[in-house]
């Protein structure tokens, strides 16, 4: 805050804990744990009294570099009658995120893959990840829903972040990641971590890697999908999946986007609008003529193929970080590690 960042941080709001702006330092919550499950999610008391002892709740890095509604440009016409384009300038603030988990770090990964590499790198989420500061927390509590140790991107952060921070019952251990991380880390003068409290760290995140029960066949399950595209599975799933879009919303990689033009009432103005969209809705499969994917069997297919297969074509890994959001908010209570073991030849269908 004295760096002049907006600090955001975990806060509890409608029942869950969501990213929101800190007053102050002591507004962070302390004592809660998020229980989870298929179609289930309840906070409860941590006994320890620790600050970061829940799992990820249902958004984090994502909402505040791919907005979920933003103004892309805008026309006006003058008094001559003449149309005027301009570009709309996205709000950038110096944000501070605290409390970000391995999951969403390498989710940030491939966002920043999709929106920055390329010929057309995206301006607004540019401008907005320029300003950003990362302090990632390791996952001492991983939820039952978790899987990222199969994903390999938890539940110790690896990479991405500024400072990384280890929640021990005497404090916590401090890691720089980054340029900005040391210098701010340089001002608190605070004493080396002893080997024993580095290797408490160390062990709590191995602890929570092997305490997760849920996990995906294998990390490259491309070739494998791309063969089950007719498997009756998808037949099943469909007779349950809602299409509602939760799993893409809170999925922090999911970067699908719909545009169109507001116009004002009086006809002299008109806004180009972005706002998320998912490949769950109607719409999304239109094309002249005809939908592309009229039924809920081939949303849910265009979903899981592209997440857990097609995107080692475009990325050269899979879109899937293992947080388990869309197992948690999934009203139906679908399981994506389950769907996939399925589909793999993993696992009986149910």
């Amino acid at each position: 805050m004295e760096q002049d960042y907006r600090c955001l941080g975990p806060a509890v709001e409608n029942g869950a804990i969501v990213m929101r702006e800190l007053a102050a330092p002591d507004a962070l919550p302390r004592g809660l744990q998020a229980g989870q499950a298929p179609g289930r999610y309840r906070l409860q008391q941590d006994p320890q009294q620790r600050y970061f002892a829940w799992a990820n709740g249902p958004q984090a890095i994502k909402p505040h570099l791919f907005a979920p509604r933003e103004s892309l440009w805008r026309a006006q016409r003058d008094e001559q009658g003449r149309l005027h384009f301009m570009a709309v300038a996205p709000p950038a603030p110096m944000l501070a995120l605290i409390g970000v988990r391995a999951c969403d770090l390498a989710a940030l990964a491939l966002q920043d893959a999709h929106f920055l590499q390329g010929d057309q790198p995206d301006t607004h989420y540019a401008q907005r990840r320029e300003q950003l500061f990362l302090v990632a927390v390791q996952c001492a509590e991983p939820a039952s829903t978790c899987f990222c140790a199969s994903t390999g991107d938890g539940p110790t952060p690896a990479a991405g972040y500024d400072i990384a921070l280890a929640e021990l019952t005497d404090g916590f251990v401090a890691t720089a990641g980054s340029r900005k991380g040391a210098a701010l880390l340089n001002t608190l003068n605070l004493p080396p971590a002893s080997p024993r409290q580095i290797a408490a760290a160390r062990q709590q995140g191995q602890a929570a890697a092997a305490s997760q029960t849920r996990s995906l066949p294998g990390r490259t399950l491309r070739d494998v999908l791309m063969s089950r595209l007719e498997h009756p599975q998808w037949d099943e799933v469909a007779t349950r999946c809602l299409a509602c879009g939760n799993c893409t919303a809170v999925c922090p990689t999911c970067f699908c986007h719909a545009e169109m033009d507001e116009p004002a009432l009086n006809g002299q103005a008109s806004e180009h609008v972005r706002i998320w969209d998912s490949c769950f809705g109607e719409s999304h499969g239109h094309l002249h003529g005809f939908n592309v994917r009229p039924d809920i069997r081939s949303r849910y297919r265009q979903w899981l193929i592209h997440k857990l297969a097609t995107w080692h074509d475009q990325y050269g890994r899979s879109g899937c970080v293992g947080c388990g959001r869309c197992i948690a908010w999934c009203p139906a209570e679908i399981d994506l590690t389950a769907e996939a073991a399925v589909l793999a030849g993993d696992r009986e269908r149910p």
